[in-house]
């Protein structure tokens, strides 16, 4: 299936030149606003038929369809629409006003990133990571210590519980009233996902910790 899939890959990247090129057609737009709601129709249909399945929208890591990706789709459809309402190019455009055209380029491409859950290791988690180094992990917001509630964790039955997934020390951490947040890289059954502690700040006992395992590329909850 290798060779067909490089040949489809070829198709659309043929197509994307073709409508991103000189000259600017109507037609193009209107082809590209199709093609675009034709493809939130599949990633639709794909979420609700086989929700574990892979988008294959941007990289070969598979990543399941979520919301995140539904809203770059319409976000492209909505793209294509206002390029069939558009009197010129974008070429003619950005030349009448780099400044201008290359700010929206920038934010319009950190955008679709950030709606991209097939790009978050290249971005997100090192983002993730240096947040950590920045807030010192071993230091808490408040007057609780961190190691003190990674103790009342560890002696949790709701971290042995999840003790096998793990697959990191703490990762990040936040309070949030009366509780502290504690954040640890993990894998369930394949998928990379972030095993999430609520341990009270007040409450020293350890039945009262609670934990959440939640899937890194949809966010939803797998298991609690």
């Amino acid at each position: 299936m290798l060779p067909a899939y490089r040949l489809l890959g070829g198709v659309e990247l043929t197509l994307s030149e073709l409508l991103l090129l000189p000259p600017v057609l109507r037609v193009e737009a209107v082809a590209a606003t199709v093609l675009t709601v034709v493809f939130v129709a599949y990633l639709g249909y794909a979420r609700r038929a086989a929700p574990t399945s892979s988008c294959g929208c941007l990289s070969a890591r598979a990543t399941p369809v979520s919301g995140r990706s539904l809203a770059r789709s319409g976000l492209l459809v909505a793209a294509g629409g206002l390029a069939g309402l558009a009197t010129g190019g974008w070429l003619p455009a950005l030349a009448g006003q780099p400044v201008a055209g290359a700010a929206v380029l920038l934010v319009e491409l950190a955008v679709m990133v950030s709606l991209s859950p097939e790009l978050d290791p290249s971005w997100l988690l090192p983002l993730r990571r240096l947040r950590a180094r920045l807030t010192h992990p071993l230091r808490g917001g408040t007057g609780v210590p961190l190691l003190a509630t990674v103790q009342q964790l560890q002696l949790s039955d709701a971290y042995r519980r999840v003790a096998p997934l793990l697959r990191s020390d703490v990762r990040e951490h936040w309070d949030d009233g009366d509780w502290r947040f504690v954040g640890h890289a993990a894998r369930y059954q394949g998928r990379l996902v972030t095993a999430v502690f609520a341990v009270p700040l007040v409450d020293r006992d350890r039945d009262a910790v609670r934990v959440a395992v939640v899937d890194d590329a949809t966010w939803h909850i797998l298991l609690s």
